[in-house]
């Protein structure tokens, strides 16, 4: 480094491409902050600060050095000369940062006050800012000036606003974007794919996916995870089975992000087995992959399996997650372990996960399957939210399987209040009462059920369809 320092001192003479070429591979390669003001200082002192880009590139390199915030903006203002490149530069550091807001105030700046307009690398940017910043309104008021800008055929432009759709959940307005694009990248597809498996939309996603393949678009792994999550939804084990497949013929199965959804198929498709076999076979584990297997264990009934997990996670210092407490207190709930589920709990705040309304709901389904219905109605009334059906509907099914008519008559009358037309408390109230020998009160009930023409819905199941799948997934 001194040698090349003494050379960059050194240096004289006329400027030109190749000096040019010289200071920006001694900015590209800068190995610390200290190295970098000493190349900045170097040119500030010469005129090779006036070449946009040069001063473009430290910018950039301040960023990666994690000085965005002042040393990157300030060196931007103070460029003697900024273009579309430069702007581009900065309004892009700042969309991926911490900081996303200042990314659409810098693109503000510049449409306000300089010449430079945006071209189609611009606006993905501000777009991905809003995104990330979570600004709907300004989001579509964006969509309206790429309109305006004659940009919106770019693929660029238009993959950015199918993404900006989808992650705000309008997935009908990304797909008449998507539609209305003469011309689709992979990255186009892809985007759509996911945002159909991540909205729980899987017959759309499964139709779009055959409309990529007819297209000729080569599916990824990337496409692979959504595909999985389709899977997954579906109960499509079989076809699950065979996007795994597609992974290990390409030595993908073991990647951390696939991986995880793998294991994750496997447990929604109720095959345990194979979802811990893929997770002890994963090169690496996150507290997703820990989580989801704890509670797939947890919701299956297996307590032993999803307490011993738990307890490998924390010896191997991962941290756990809602996810995971859920898992542990569901795994608690089917086993009828109050008092585990009570210090679970309890354990949550040691982690500094805060409880959310499922894992109330968890602890209350826990404490009514173990026969515990007073104290079950007294942990309601200390939770910081209002109960939801679902957490009264456990305590009713609790006084179902224990006979407490006295608690059950309580719930019930909370429950039909809430929720009227749904049929399965007023059959849960009259079993109870049947259960107790209270036959008049459970006929009463029914008749109830005629006069407000509540019938009781018809079960119904699903069956595999024949696959689906391409040749493309099955090479």
């Amino acid at each position: 480094m001194k040698i090349l320092f003494k050379k960059l001192y050194s240096t004289s003479g006329p400027i030109n491409s190749s000096l040019i070429s010289y200071y920006f591979s001694l900015v590209n390669s800068s190995p610390n902050c200290k190295h970098l003001r000493h190349l900045h200082a170097r040119l500030l002192r010469t005129s090779l600060y006036d070449n946009v880009v040069l001063s473009s590139r430290l910018v950039l390199a301040y960023s990666h050095h994690n000085h965005l915030l002042p040393c990157s903006l300030s060196v931007f203002f103070h460029m003697p000369q900024r273009n579309i490149f430069s702007w581009n530069i900065i309004i892009g550091e700042f969309s991926r940062s911490d900081s996303p807001l200042k990314a659409i105030d810098l693109f503000l700046h510049m449409w306000q006050s300089s010449g430079v307009r945006p071209d189609d690398f611009t606006l993905p940017l501000v777009l991905r800012a809003c995104v990330s910043s979570g600004m709907v309104k300004l989001a579509v008021s964006f969509h309206g000036l790429c309109l305006k800008l004659g940009l919106e055929r770019s693929l660029f432009v238009a993959s950015a606003l199918v993404f900006l759709y989808v992650t705000f959940g309008k997935i009908f307005d990304a797909r008449v974007l998507f539609d209305g694009m003469p011309k689709r990248d992979a990255v186009m597809w892809t985007v759509m794919l996911d945002g159909y498996a991540k909205h729980e939309e899987p017959t759309l996603g499964l139709a779009l996916y055959r409309e990529m393949v007819h297209a000729g678009v080569s599916p990824d792994w990337v496409v692979m995870l959504s595909l999985l999550l389709i899977c997954g939804q579906l109960g499509w084990l079989k076809h699950g089975k065979s996007i795994h497949g597609w992974c290990v013929r390409r030595s993908l199965g073991t990647e951390l992000n696939l991986g995880n959804a793998i294991v994750d198929m496997y447990l929604k498709c109720a095959v345990l087995t194979h979802a811990h076999r893929v997770f002890n076979m994963m090169n690496q584990r996150d507290v997703i992959s820990w989580s989801s297997l704890i509670l797939g264990y947890g919701l299956s009934g297996d307590v032993g399996t999803a307490l011993e997990l738990f307890e490998n996670m924390i010896a191997k210092g991962i941290k756990p997650n809602e996810v995971t407490f859920l898992g542990i207190l569901s795994a608690c709930a089917h086993g009828g372990l109050a008092e585990k589920a009570s210090s679970c709990f309890e354990m949550m705040g040691d982690y500094g996960v805060t409880p959310e309304l499922k894992h109330y709901a968890s602890m209350v389904d826990c404490l009514a399957r173990a026969g515990h219905l007073e104290q079950a109605e007294e942990f309601i009334k200390r939770m910081p939210m209002e109960p939801d059906a679902a957490i009264l509907g456990a305590v009713l099914a609790g006084c179902r399987v224990h006979n407490n008519v006295e608690v059950g008559e309580r719930i019930a009358k909370k429950l039909i209040g809430l929720e009227p037309e749904k049929s399965g408390y007023y059959v849960l109230l009259s079993n109870i009462y049947a259960a107790a020998s209270k036959f008049d009160e459970a006929e009463n009930v029914r008749e109830m059920m005629k006069a407000k023409n509540v019938s009781k819905a018809p079960g119904c199941s699903s069956v595999e369809s024949e696959s689906w799948l391409s040749s493309s997934t099955k090479q």
